[in-house]
């Protein structure tokens, strides 16, 4: 593979007008195409096979009126004035007439005609049904809607949204984390390579990826439903690896000029070394990612197989947009900013760095690790165990209107809804039994009115030989007991179809939700097993050893368990809630499997760079310990500001204010910079000194059928090496 990719390098860097061309060509037209397309991401997502999908199928077969998505306007007065008095019931009114000639609407359900207004008169519940799914329900009604409830605000009531869908639910993707992002990797970058040029190249190719994949990915959501965070996924995990895959190219190629090579073989013997260890890495990520599918989830499985655009663009663009980059910056890559108070010092780091590397901050930590390496196993076993211990108490489920921010709507909402009627109105479910008329509905009515926990239990529709029931939770959308009341009405299924001889289903946003959190659970360890054995498999091929694509696995599980203990300290428990800005809830039911996915692929970037220089260094002294040492030392400088940008990338999405986004953003971090500092650089180290040279015992037989791909670039140093000599006039 080295010798392959070293051709590559150099046909990209002869080539170098023709390919920046191409690339630009290909950004643009993703540009025009996701502009003409018109595609919108959406939170429109299905579960396949569950009791609360069954339900949505039904009540768009037999009552489309109520199988669409779903708004609830709450009309609320503040003080002594109540929503029943003459002007303010009047504004509701005309309010309500308004919604109900708004497009796409199927039926409004009047607060004074269906008992929605609450015991102290603050506070009226309206609910809009339209005739679409959530993802079809178009913006413009979105629009009218609030357009229609204008004379509500005009007579001085507080009107609020929540539901399926609502006005300014769609998350909006902003610019400004990326942007932060950006600025602080160039900061980084600036202060590890001492040039502008160097610190400003990777950057440039990887924004030319981003723009292509998201402009990829808008233009695939105009055909197929795209969650809105799986451009955010894509974003941050195609900035992020953009940034780092150059960032390893680009270091080891500067340090090949600072020792004396011409650009043209810099390049080819960098993307050799370095660029066979970028495959392996991305790779890796990208089997993570596209093993989302195994969950059986398809807005997951959308959003897995986005981010692996993404991870596939940015390999796509180190691999050849960036060889011709180098090729224009030639020697100005290794040209050093000076200041006046330490002049030259960038230019004595990277030499020193690219020469003499045991003289390094890097290498000092590496000999500090090996020499140590007993305590510093047992402590940083120690620390990230500690670390996620609070893992054990987590508790699944999909955050509510309770989690936004106060200046959120749905919150708003939320809070309005729970002091007027009862957290459980936020939540209600939708009984559907078929086949059901009234002797059965009211029979049925009567059965659930005495399951422990509901609050309310009322026949809203009847149409077609299906009558459908809503039934009010005494509490909340996201508390245990309201998934006890769902799983007590399923049990009881049998029941009303011997007596009653209907079928029941229990559906709605609530319901849907649990079902969500349920078949998560049930497929991480499938999940987790099928990306760990490919894993295993990828990583036992790169590096012919069976020890340490183990090590890997296991490292890989201790930073992942302290990521999620942190995520739950901080989002279940509220450990610096008000400084993070968060209401804590539940943990995403996503989540989990998402963080295994994209933790476990960088944190196998992060081994194949570690443990790929500690091999390149045994191949070259056959002392285990040692190579440890110096491969780390090596390592080191280009690691940490690799895991730097990285952490900066996803702490900049944490501004947000979704509550989603910023668990996603917060766990990435954490398990970024664990991964990168404790586990990579500290227990690898210290791992492969205690175990020694039986580090890379493979079995015989592997050098008899298992190729080997050369990522350490052995062979394409040894063609390097024999060029010189046959140039050396001495030789």
């Amino acid at each position: 593979m080295s010798v392959l990719l070293s051709q590559v390098a150099r046909w990209m860097f002869r080539r170098r007008r023709m390919v920046l061309c191409v690339w630009l060509l290909v950004a643009v037209g993703a540009v025009v195409l996701a502009v003409a397309s018109g595609g919108k991401t959406n939170d429109t997502f299905t579960i396949p096979g569950t009791d609360s999908q069954k339900a949505a199928n039904l009540l768009m077969a037999k009552v489309p009126e109520l199988g669409g998505g779903q708004s609830q306007v709450v009309f609320a007065t503040h003080g002594s004035a109540k929503v029943t008095d003459a002007p303010y019931r009047t504004g509701i009114e005309s309010a309500v007439a308004g919604l109900r000639k708004a497009p796409q609407v199927a039926v409004v359900f009047d607060p004074f005609q269906t008992g929605g207004v609450s015991r102290d008169g603050h506070t009226a519940l309206g609910t809009v049904q339209y005739t679409a799914q959530p993802g079809g329900v178009r913006e413009a009604t979105l629009t009218a809607v609030q357009e229609a409830v204008v004379p509500a605000r005009d007579a001085g009531v507080q009107v609020d949204y929540s539901g399926s869908v609502y006005p300014g639910w769609r998350l909006k993707v902003s610019e400004g984390p990326e942007l932060v992002g950006l600025v602080v990797a160039f900061v980084i970058l600036l202060v590890t390579f001492g040039a502008f040029v160097a610190a400003g190249l990777p950057i440039i190719t990887a924004v030319v990826g981003v723009v292509t994949t998201l402009m990829g990915v808008t233009a695939v959501a105009a055909v197929t439903d795209i969650a809105s965070a799986s451009t955010t996924v894509a974003l941050m995990l195609g900035l992020s690896c953009g940034i780092d895959y150059g960032l390893f190219i680009f270091s080891r190629h500067r340090n090949n000029l600072i020792a004396g090579m011409e650009p043209e073989d810099a390049v080819a013997l960098a993307l050799g070394t370095a660029g066979s260890s970028v495959v392996f890495a991305a790779l890796t990520v990208i089997i993570a990612l596209c093993g989302l599918a195994v969950v059986g989830i398809p807005f997951l499985t959308v959003m897995g197989v986005a981010a692996a655009a993404g991870v596939f663009v940015a390999l796509l663009v180190a691999l050849t947009l960036l060889p011709a980059g180098l090729g224009f910056a030639g020697d100005r890559v290794a040209r050093f900013i000076s200041t006046p108070l330490r002049p030259g010092h960038h230019e004595r780091v990277a030499r020193i760095a690219a020469v003499e590397p045991g003289r390094t901050c890097g290498s000092a930590w590496g000999r500090f690790v090996v020499r140590r390496r007993i305590p510093v196993v047992v402590a940083g076993i120690a620390i990230l165990g500690a670390l996620a211990l609070p893992a054990a108490r987590m508790d699944l489920g999909l955050p509510s209107g309770a989690t936004k921010p106060v200046s959120d709507t749905q919150r708003r909402a939320y809070d309005l809804t729970t002091a007027g009627f009862g957290a459980g109105y936020n939540g209600p479910l939708l009984v559907v039994a078929d086949p059901a008329g009234g002797t059965a509905v009211r029979g049925i009515t009567s059965w659930l009115a005495g399951i422990p926990g509901t609050a309310s239990v009322t026949p809203v529709a009847q149409a077609n030989g299906v009558s459908v029931i809503r039934v009010i939770p005494k509490t909340g959308p996201e508390d245990p007991a309201t998934s006890d009341v769902v799983h007590r009405i399923r049990a009881g299924s049998a029941v009303t179809a011997r007596f009653y001889g209907s079928r029941i289903l229990v559906g709605g946003t609530t319901a849907s939700d649990i079902d969500v959190s349920a078949k998560l659970s049930a497929a991480l360890p499938v999940f987790l097993v099928t990306v760990i054995g490919l894993a295993l498999l990828a990583l036992t091929f790169a590096f012919r050893t069976v020890l340490v694509p183990l090590k890997s696995v296991v490292g890989f599980l201790l930073s992942v368990g302290s990521a999620f203990g942190l995520s739950v300290a901080v989002f279940q428990w509220g450990w610096g809630a008000k400084l993070l800005g968060i209401t804590p809830g539940q943990t995403v039911s996503f989540l989990p499997i998402l963080v295994l996915a994209v933790v476990f692929g960088l944190s196998s970037d992060y081994e194949v760079f570690v443990v790929s220089r500690i091999k390149e260094e045994f191949g070259r002294t056959g002392d285990a310990r040692l190579a440890a040492a110096n491969g780390t030392g090596h390592a080191a400088r280009v690691v940490t500001a690799a895991a730097l940008i990285m952490f900066s990338i996803f702490v900049a999405f944490m501004v947000t204010d979704d509550p989603i986004i910023k668990a996603i953003a917060f766990t990435f971090a954490a398990g970024v910079l664990l991964d990168a500092f404790v586990v990579r650089l500290t227990l690898v180290p210290a791992v492969m000194a205690l175990v020694n040279s039986k580090i890379w015992y493979h079995p015989q037989w592997f050098a008899r059928y298992v190729p080997d791909p050369d990522i350490e670039g052995e062979r394409l140093q040894a063609r390097f090496d024999g060029a010189d000599q046959d140039h050396d006039p001495a030789g």
